[in-house]
């Protein structure tokens, strides 16, 4: 995922709607963001994730007492791209908060858009649940997965390194969309697994039919099935 641009409107110490131009930062490849504490650092990047998906790691996941008190709503909005070449697509994603009792936050406004043309520009998920299942999808994270790898909120470092094994190769197949090859492979051996064990209990069960039979037993069960056939003995 590749930012381009983002507002930020009433979220924490902004009180006017900000824009920052990540195209232009991007251009030399690697850029920082510095300033005294206070000044918004985190709060660019609790914009990012409060609009990709709607919660704020920082406020324990949830949109409580983000709202400016000067403000009555937050509004960020969010571009970026993903994928390279012709398969390169470009994204708006859009969330409006209200400001709630107890100093709470409800969504009013979620939407994500395709705006690779912008002269074609198509809404693709509205809603704040379609919204999210709609970023999963994009991006390819859940908001754990991306709070862990891609924005580490300060002082969680060390949730990423003691992630359990289960944990980690889960997130590490979705980052690298290696699915096919993890839980997919997995359930597709059990589905195998579970059809040979069938076929062996099928097997199994005629097999008995023949438990305590002797030879000699066999032999007159032939030269039955043999005669009804109008056959002749071997």
């Amino acid at each position: 995922m590749k930012p381009i641009q983002l507002k930020i409107k009433g979220l924490n110490s902004f009180v006017e709607e900000q824009v920052i131009d990540f195209s232009r930062l991007t251009e030399t490849g690697v850029f920082g963001i510095f300033g005294p504490t206070g000044s918004g650092k985190s709060t660019i990047l609790d914009a990012i994730i409060l609009a990709l998906y709607g919660r704020i790691p920082r406020a324990g996941g949830q949109p409580a007492g983000i709202i400016n008190m000067l403000s009555n709503q937050v509004s960020v909005y969010f571009e970026f791209a993903i994928g390279a070449g012709q398969d390169r697509r470009q994204y708006g994603v859009q969330r409006i908060l209200k400001r709630t009792r107890n100093d709470g936050a409800s969504t009013v406004e979620a939407k994500v858009c395709d705006i690779t043309n912008p002269d074609d520009i198509q809404v693709i998920r509205q809603g704040q649940r379609d919204v999210n299942n709609g970023i999963e999808e994009i991006i390819g994270l859940t908001a754990e997965d991306f709070t862990r790898s891609v924005v580490l909120p300060q002082g969680n470092f060390s949730e990423f390194l003691h992630l359990t094994g289960r944990e980690r190769s889960s997130m590490l197949e979705r980052i690298f969309s290696l699915e096919k090859y993890g839980e997919e492979m997995t359930a597709k051996i059990a589905r195998f697994k579970s059809r040979k064990k069938e076929e062996q209990n099928l097997l199994q069960g005629e097999l008995n039919t023949f438990i305590g039979i002797s030879s000699e037993e066999l032999e007159q069960r032939e030269t039955q099935i043999h005669q009804a056939l109008g056959q002749p003995e071997r």
